[in-house]
């Protein structure tokens, strides 16, 4: 091959590579970092919507509640009884199972005798009428036959009667036994431990035509009432240790869910627990549960509260205004920063001072540099300022980092083996720059210099393997 034949070739081959690196680096430009900030999008979400702030909101271990009064019970008494007296007074204080009122045993027992005698009389009588159908039936063998008729109608008349007897001893029987359980149970107790309201006396209660004597109102003014959902059921117990929050301020209340009631409860569109869907298929059945706090210094009948699950969390931090995750938080050297988005739509670092951490949570209080409108990003490697904003993830161009937010190394160069990023420069393998106009305005010999120039190596390592003869003819060619 001559010397200008081969130099057409390099030619030719340059310009192609030339080419093919020139296209792909417009298309790396276009689609991969090297393509301009402001085109690439990352995705941001308001603070609002990530604030871990506890004002409002609830937790999966976290329930409604409202404050209400105590449970109280109707004591009723058994109007067939004579009240004869009755042991408390309102305001008292009784245990499960005190004595409230007695009756009158006396009457009781009145009653009781008589029931007794009756059945005595009773079974007399069916005595006396077997005695006397059994002469009947003697006397009828020796009657004639018109005779023998009425004998027949004695005997069935007297049978008749000691039916009935029979029947009113059994229910005799069955008043005694109930008369004799009154004699043991001649009072009435308390079912709860609580206090006596509303005692009623036996004219007052005639004139007003009831049968509850008094109420007993459980102990403690108030109790906190909670509601949960079939979904949520595993974590109420009776005897869990919750903390109730107040809705008001920071105060915080521990107390222990003393009863869980697994009664649904109705939904309503005014109840604050409904979740306002009128399709039954579509809700959750609700229950109901009640919580006893240590203490009700500063609860009110009514006020709403809620209900956390007491899994050893410290309520000492008042959680209000800013909390985000850790995770969002970079360093510059002793700054924080996070990635915002700025007036004009694009990402900048935007500066904060943390306050107080919650390290069993994993959060930090945002003091300043953060509003709960603005909008922020979660750290990547490859998020730089000046990146357009979207709180469209379709329209992310900057995929999601799975590295430590803070690693801004480039995670090829530690992969054993991995592509490098190329940026091309227009140089050779040399590092002299190639410029393709630069060949328009050489003559022959100035290219045959240049190429002699950049490949001189190489012709001295041909001329070495013999081809010398054939270099020279090229060259006396070239320059006729």
């Amino acid at each position: 091959m001559t010397t200008k034949k081969r130099i057409c070739t390099v030619i030719i081959v340059l310009v192609i590579v030339c080419a093919v690196c020139v296209g792909g680096f417009l298309v790396w430009k276009k689609t991969g970092k090297g393509g301009s900030k402001s085109s690439q999008k990352v995705y941001v979400q308001k603070v609002s919507s990530l604030n871990t702030a506890s004002d409002f909101k609830l937790s999966n271990c976290s329930f409604l509640g409202v404050v209400e009064a105590q449970e109280s019970v109707d004591v009723k008494y058994d109007s067939s009884k004579t009240v004869d007296e009755i042991l408390v007074k309102n305001g008292d204080s009784v245990k499960k199972g005190d004595k409230l009122l007695t009756y009158d045993v006396e009457a009781i027992n009145l009653q009781l005798e008589q029931a007794k005698l009756e059945v005595e009389r009773l079974q007399n009588e069916i005595a006396s009428n077997k005695n006397q159908i059994a002469e009947l039936e003697k006397e009828k063998k020796n009657a004639d036959q018109d005779a023998a008729v009425s004998y027949t109608t004695q005997i069935l008349s007297l049978q008749s009667d000691n039916a009935k007897n029979e029947y009113d001893i059994k229910a005799k029987n069955v008043e005694i036994k109930k008369l004799e359980a009154s004699t043991k149970n001649a009072y009435v107790t308390a079912s709860i431990d609580g206090t006596i309201k509303n005692v009623k006396t036996v004219d007052k209660l005639q004139e007003d035509g009831g049968d509850v004597i008094m109420q007993i109102t459980e102990e403690g003014d108030y109790r906190i009432k909670g509601r949960f959902n079939e979904q949520n059921s595993k974590d109420i117990m009776q005897g869990a240790s919750v903390i109730v929050k107040s809705r008001l301020d920071d105060s915080t209340w521990k107390g222990e869910i003393t009863s869980v009631d697994t009664s649904p409860q109705k939904n309503s569109g005014e109840d604050m627990y409904s979740y306002g869907s009128s399709d039954e298929m579509s809700q959750s059945s609700n229950y109901a549960f009640y919580v006893k706090p240590e203490s009700f210094d500063g609860l009110m009948l009514g006020q709403h509260v809620l209900i956390e699950i007491d899994n050893g969390q410290d309520t000492s931090i008042n959680k209000t205004g800013i909390w985000l995750y850790s995770d969002f938080i970079c360093k510059d050297g002793k700054k924080n920063y996070v990635w915002a988005k700025n007036e004009d739509g694009k990402i900048e670092k935007r500066y904060v001072e943390i306050g107080q951490k919650d390290e069993d949570n994993g959060d930090c209080e945002i003091k300043s540099g953060l509003e709960k409108g603005d909008y922020i990003a979660y750290p990547d490697k490859s998020i730089e300022e000046g990146m357009t904003a979207t709180t469209n993830e379709a329209d992310v161009s900057v995929p999601p980092n799975d590295l430590d937010p803070n690693d801004n190394t480039d995670s090829d160069a530690d992969t054993e083996g991995g592509d490098e990023d190329i940026a091309f420069d227009g140089s050779g393998e040399d590092g002299m720059a190639i410029d393709e106009d630069m060949f328009a305005s050489m003559t022959d010999e100035e290219i045959e210099e240049y190429f002699n120039k950049l490949y001189g190596e190489e012709e001295n390592a041909e001329n070495a393997d013999g081809e010398n003869a054939d270099a020279a003819d090229a060259d006396a060619a070239f320059a006729e």
